[in-house]
């Protein structure tokens, strides 16, 4: 995992996030002696399915939902295919008409583009050099087929937080279905569905300190959508299935938890990126925060060093682990779609560098960071790289 002796600093908690030990807890038992199948009627059944509803209950309460509006999913990815597919009449797809935006994650673009292919007209909205949609654009973008708008909550590499609540508002005048992908921002600030106004939020379990292959979708009560995966009636008959138990304990605890500490959490790491911002800015000269300087997660710090490399920067500094852009997309030459659509140079864009901490970074860690990255831009600018 590390090729020296020295502490990992972790500094890509938007790309996964460590288990967190109540999820941990709450899994053990569902791993050994209590393995049946909530669909069982005996007593080894009946337990597991109550582990089922304990989750869903704690996930809802998380976002202020009702527990039946709580289907859960294998993860971020299927709840936003979920959302996006479930709203299309695949006999009459032309008449389907959605609104995203540019900059949306790749589990709502690709699904988008094959919908594209086979007939639904889709609208791409734009962003501003603050990577915000504009809600008066989306307003604009409204046709009398429009079926679904679909805005991210919290963009994934440069933290900042769409008008979401706005956007809804937009939505539901004109009575069409509205959803946001919140993957990032579930765990990290607070999140009300009602508030926002939503029909349908994606939740992923690995992003706020749950296991991996776990997620969740909110729906509306009274919302419809066409199962993705069909076969028995799990999930209330939106997600055939039998239920991972084990996942979806884990998923329950470290939403309880996140509720529990999330205001706590947001004031510890926002002055943690704070200081970080701070300590980069002061010595790297021309380094460019990228995003919106306020409205934004609180741990996530996305910058660029104009005229450097962002994989070249963290090549030599092998035990920071941190991104050069979306994690998925991390290996890539290419500038990152977000960047782009922001109207980022290529110059400024090729240099970012995705800074993301977590619960268990401390601030020893942070100026460790940040020191090893004032050293290392300063080597490669002088040519010693």
């Amino acid at each position: 995992m590390n090729n020296t002796d020295e502490k990992i600093l972790y500094f890509d908690h938007n790309a996964t996030t460590p288990l967190a030990p109540e999820a941990m807890a709450a899994m053990m038992p569902y791993m050994q002696k209590e393995f049946g199948n909530p669909s069982s009627g005996y007593f080894l059944g009946s337990r597991a399915k109550e582990a089922v509803e304990l989750a869903r209950r704690q996930t809802a309460s998380l976002i202020g939902a009702l527990p039946d509006e709580i289907c859960f999913t294998s993860g971020g990815s299927e709840s936003n295919n979920f959302a996006v597919k479930g709203v299309v009449d695949f006999t009459r797809p032309s008449r389907c008409h959605i609104i995203t935006s540019a900059i949306e994650h790749p589990a709502i673009l690709n699904p988008l583009l094959y919908l594209l292919e086979i007939g639904v007209d889709v609208t791409i909205a734009p962003v501003d050099g603050l990577c915000r949609v504009d809600p008066d654009y989306i307003r604009r973008a409204i046709r009398p087929e429009t079926r679904l708008i679909t805005i991210m909550l919290a963009n994934n590499e440069t933290g900042t937080i769409q008008p979401v609540k706005e956007i809804a508002a937009v939505a539901a005048e004109k009575g069409i279905l509205f959803h946001t992908d919140a993957a990032q921002a579930v765990g990290k600030i607070p999140v009300d569905v009602s508030e926002l106004g939503v029909d349908f939020l994606s939740i992923a379990g690995h992003k706020l300190y749950g296991p991996k292959g776990i997620g969740a979708l909110f729906i509306k009560k009274e919302k419809l959508l066409t199962p993705l995966i069909h076969g028995a009636s799990q999930e209330m008959g939106k997600r055939a299935g039998t239920e991972s138990v084990i996942l979806e304990a884990g998923l329950g605890a470290a939403c309880e938890r996140a509720a529990e500490t999330i205001k706590e959490d947001m004031a510890r790491l926002s002055s943690l990126r704070d200081r970080l911002q701070g300590l980069l800015s002061e010595a790297i000269k021309g380094l460019v925060v990228n995003g919106h300087l306020v409205e934004r997660l609180p741990n996530t710090l996305h910058v660029s060093v104009p005229g450097l490399e962002g994989a070249k920067i963290l090549e030599g500094i092998p035990r920071l682990l941190a991104s050069t852009g979306a994690a998925c997309h991390d290996r890539s030459v290419k500038l990152s779609h977000v960047l782009s659509a922001m109207g980022i140079p290529p110059g400024e864009g090729m240099g970012a560098l995705r800074l993301t901490i977590g619960r268990t970074t401390a601030e020893k860690d942070v100026e460790e960071a940040a020191g090893l990255l004032i050293e290392r831009i300063r080597r490669l600018r002088v040519g010693k790289g």
